[in-house]
């Protein structure tokens, strides 16, 4: 069930930190955004998925005003960030997708050039955010890995503690162990109370960080889902595993919906509404079970049936 209209239409307050309405940059030959509607309220997480090309980095890139829509408005803090980008740039951190860096020695000079620019004088956070990441900033920039110069750009972004925070594929280039740190980063900023704004292809980054996901195509918005929807769905699934087939074909299956029976492995798929699971494990505590296993939800999988597969 698609929550673009309720997102799009809720009303217009102070809460909305971030605003397109029918905004096209057309670039020729089906190439960038069409009639782009969205809401990013304060405190949210907005997760923005799509292959490359989708369009996500062109929608990035209107929300720091380096970019003029075709047509359509987009606003942030309530402003155009086309024409007012000094205004609103002190209250945004920036990860951009190619990160180019200035011509300096190594990542502390950087560090520090960010921080004058900004008017940052603590640098604890930094610190903090560096040791996290396990980045060494006094490494050469110019002789860093695709992985340190994305930590040195991650470190950049939140250092000063931006109201907004807006990435584009922020886990790009790091090992799993910095990805799972910097899920950790991500929820310590939304404790905080940042609104963040985050393009990625990992499913299961933003099903672990978002408060919604919009999923983009072409440049158009396909759908865009309430995370509730997927971690407090009304029903749980189950794989049920019999030892015996006398048990596997005697269970009572009345209270709940069969979703697959494979008489091969003995086994039951079964949905069942969370008011009814204490009545299902009743029952199947009259038979020899061999196993029983909850199977999880995820982002992904309501991609693949709402988004791939239609509505």
């Amino acid at each position: 069930m698609s929550k673009e209209k309720e997102l799009v239409t809720a009303p217009i307050d102070n809460d909305v930190i971030v605003k397109f309405e029918n905004v096209t940059k057309d670039y020729g030959k089906g190439r960038g955004i069409f009639d782009i509607n969205l809401e990013v309220k304060r405190g949210k997480t907005f997760g923005y998925c799509g292959t490359n090309g989708a369009g996500k980095t062109t929608t990035l890139r209107h929300m720091m005003g380096f970019l003029k829509p075709d047509k359509g408005t987009v606003r942030v803090f309530g402003l155009d960030p086309y024409k007012n980008s000094e205004k609103i740039m002190s209250k945004i951190g920036y990860l951009p997708g190619e990160i180019a860096f200035p011509l300096v020695e190594n990542g502390s000079q950087f560090l520090q050039i960010q921080a004058e620019l900004t008017g940052q004088k603590d640098m604890s956070k930094a610190e903090r955010i560096i040791n996290l990441m396990q980045l060494d900033p006094t490494a050469n920039i110019r002789r860093m890995s695709k992985g340190m110069k994305q930590k040195t750009a991650i470190v950049a972004a939140f250092m000063n503690s931006p109201e907004l925070i807006i990435l584009d594929e922020p886990t790009t280039g790091l090992d799993p162990l910095m990805r799972e740190a910097f899920v950790t980063l991500i929820k310590e900023e939304k404790a905080r109370g940042a609104t963040i704004i985050m393009s990625n292809h990992m499913f299961d980054e933003l099903e672990e960080t978002c408060d919604y996901v919009t999923f983009i195509k072409d440049g158009h918005i396909l759908d865009v889902v309430d995370m509730d929807e997927i971690h407090n769905r009304p029903f749980r699934e189950y794989k049920i595993g019999f030892y015996e087939k006398d048990d596997f074909e005697s269970a009572d299956t009345s209270q709940v919906e069969v979703l697959a029976k494979k008489d091969m492995d003995l086994q039951y798929i079964v949905r069942v509404p969370i008011e009814k699971t204490d009545g299902m494990f009743r029952e199947l505590k009259k038979h020899h079970i061999r196993y029983i296993s909850e199977v999880q939800y995820t982002l992904e999988q309501y991609f693949l049936e709402h988004v791939v597969g239609g509505k």
